[in-house]
Formats: structure tokens, sequence, C-alpha cells
């Protein structure tokens, strides 16, 4: 049996009772905790062929088929929740399912209460089991609940809105693209709060210009896609103004510009993942950094599967795989996270 053994004393010296010339080593607490414990990725990373999740059969009304889809969320059943803008209609995929199922709208545009029109951003309130959607050709923002007999309510009239995002305490954010502002409501407001922009349309810090998708993180920090200043805004709790955290540069595909950005989200890792919509490709981004990196997207516009056309509102699902609203497509691609 061999006896020898390892220790480590209080200051971090290594030492060992072994036969052979004794050997001293010197560790630093900090770093011998680190070996022992597994690292996590520094970056996520996806898999850069798109799998379709829903549409595949070009556009149209039909259950199978799918028109210029924007806002798209998923849930934790990895079912998918998608504004249909030219079928004025959210549609539900369940998972591996070749058809849609319409949960609101689908009876023509119009400003009825069971109609859409031109609907974009969608999120869903968990709290209530509702969907908050953009009901954009009819300005105002409306929730539909989900399985429940209750008709649908308007949240939020005469706006101008695109994206919609609700935080962990269940107020809602709406994005105001011809205000060039980013609004909070908690359940009970109707008018509420300015949280990004409120200062006419520009490009000071101040200012937005026409922000579109927006994204809010644990922190109640916003992140607004500030479409026609081609940049990402950050915007904290509170803040009087916002910070360039993505693009700023002027349009352009360079990896320090982007074009007409729209989707947002964070990950759990703090990247910030982007729709480039002009630029036909997804935008990965450190706060931080002067230049990004491309996640999905780099064959240029096009329908093939490692390729996208107007890529517009980005989701996750439970495993952190990427869902994209490829809109000029009329499909919503999966990519597959590939962290070893």
């Amino acid at each position: 049996m061999n006896n020898n053994r390892i220790g480590v004393d209080n200051s971090g010296t290594i030492t060992s009772n072994a036969t052979q010339p004794k050997k001293l080593f010197w560790f630093n607490e900090n770093l011998l905790s680190s070996l022992l414990v597994q690292s996590k990725p520094k970056y996520n990373k996806w898999q850069p062929i798109g799998i379709t999740v829903a549409g595949r059969n070009g556009h149209g009304d039909q259950s199978n088929q799918l028109h210029f889809p924007n806002g798209i969320y998923t849930d934790d059943n990895s079912t998918i929740v998608i504004s249909e803008n030219a079928n004025h209609r959210i549609v539900e995929w369940k998972y591996n399912s070749k058809r849609g199922q319409t949960i609101a709208g689908g009876q023509g545009f119009g400003s009825g209460l069971n109609q859409l029109h031109f609907p974009l951003g969608v999120t869903v309130d968990k709290r209530k089991n509702a969907i908050i959607i953009c009901d954009s050709g009819n300005y105002r923002v409306v929730r539909w609940f989900r399985q429940s007999q209750t008709s649908p309510q308007i949240r939020i009239s005469n706006i101008d809105c695109w994206g919609v995002a609700i935080d962990k305490d269940g107020s809602i954010y709406v994005s105001n693209w011809m205000k060039n502002e980013v609004r909070r409501l908690k359940e009970g407001d109707t008018f509420g709060a300015i949280v990004a922009g409120g200062n006419g349309k520009g490009n000071l810090r101040n200012q937005l210009h026409s922000p579109a998708d927006i994204f809010v993180d644990k922190d109640y920090s916003v992140y607004v896609s500030d479409s026609q200043n081609h940049r990402i805004m950050k915007w904290k709790k509170n803040a009087k103004e916002g910070i360039v955290v993505a693009g700023g540069n002027s349009e352009g595909n360079h990896l320090n510009q982007l074009h007409s950005p729209h989707g947002v989200i964070v990950d759990n890792l703090g990247q910030i993942i982007i729709a480039d919509s002009q630029n036909h490709r997804i935008m990965l981004w450190c706060e931080g950094d002067t230049n990004g990196s491309i996640a999905v997207g780099e064959n240029g516009k096009g329908k093939e599967s490692n390729q996208l056309n107007d890529p517009r509102s980005l989701s996750f699902d439970v495993e952190r795989n990427l869902y994209v609203a490829d809109s000029h497509n009329h499909r919503v691609q999966k990519y597959e996270l590939c962290n070893e």
C-alpha cells in the first residue's frame, strides 16, 4: 500500500510525506479552488445551421404557414407564440408540431376586440396566463387571456407601439416608435412612466430614434433596439440617459456596426444577442466591447438553412436554444446551443 499523503495547510502550502526529496509548492487558495470547480463557458455559441420549427411552407394563411412573422415568445414547454403581421393573428406552435393554432385574432384585420391589425411585438404574462400584444395598426396594446372565457382587454390606447416586454414583477414595458420612448406600466396604470428616451428624436444618449424591440433584465435595466440610430441602448433603472452597448457607428455591415436592428435579448452570461435585420444576421455582443461577432447568418441574405432574410424578434427556450423570427422567409428558425 502506498502511504504517501499530500496536505494543504492554512497558508496554502502543499506538503508531501513521500520518500522522494521533499518539495514545497505555494498555491493561492482561490486559484486552488478554481481548479476544483468546473469552469463555466465564457461565451454561448449556437449551431450555424437553423432548424425550421414553424412555417416552412411559403407565405400564406393556412395553419401550416406564416406570413411575415414578427414577434416571438418561447415558453417553458418550447411552445412558440408568434405574431403574424400580415395575417393579423397570433399563433401557437407546440413542440414538434407541423401546424400552428390561432390563439388571438385571425378574424381579418379590424378594430374589434376579437381582431388584430398588423400585430408586432408579443410576450406572455405568466402570472395571468395572458398574451400581451402590440396591435400596431389599431394603435393599442391588448391582453388576450389563454384558456379562458375572459374577453380581450385594451391595456393601452393611442400608442404607436412596437416592442413589448414584462419584468419579473409583472410590469409591462412598451416602445413607442413615434414618440421615441419606452414606458413602464404597473398593474392598474393607464399612462405609466418613461424609462428610456422621451427627449425627442435624436442620437444623443438621452434620446432614441424609432425604438423597436425591447428586453428587460432581472435588474430592471431596459435594452432598446434603437433602430434608426443603428445601435442598442441600455437604460439602467432610474437612469436619465442610456449606454450604447452595441453599434452606434452609423449603419453598415462591419463588426462594429448594425443596420436597423430589431430583436434584442440578453442571455445567462450577459451576452447581448441582436437581430441585425438589414444585414440579415444575428450578432453577439458583450457590453464594453467595440466589436461584436456574427452568431448566425454569415452567408448573407437568403432562404437556405444557414441564411436569414430580415430577421426580427428573438427568444430562448429553457435550454437556451435560440429562436429567430425569419420574417421574409415566413418561418421561425431554431439554433441549438453548441457549448461543449
